[in-house]
């Protein structure tokens, strides 16, 4: 499920209480995500692969190799 979806779902329900923790799990899950890709990526061979010359650019290559 992308970002966008989890958000969407949890402003569906703005009535619940605990909606901006639910944002804040939704953003915490994705950023951590993101981070260990990266980790990761950087320790392999596979980095030269890449062209990117912004966090932006990865982070757009991010969410392709992991349909979000």
């Amino acid at each position: 499920m992308t970002l966008k979806e989890k958000f969407s779902l949890i402003l569906m329900q703005f009535w619940a209480s605990d909606w901006e923790s639910q944002c804040e799990q939704a953003a915490d899950e994705f950023a951590i995500g993101f981070a260990e890709w990266h980790l990761n990526l950087s320790k392999s061979d596979d980095w030269e692969k890449f062209d990117y010359n912004t966090t932006e650019k990865l982070l757009e290559i991010y969410k392709k190799e992991k349909r979000l």
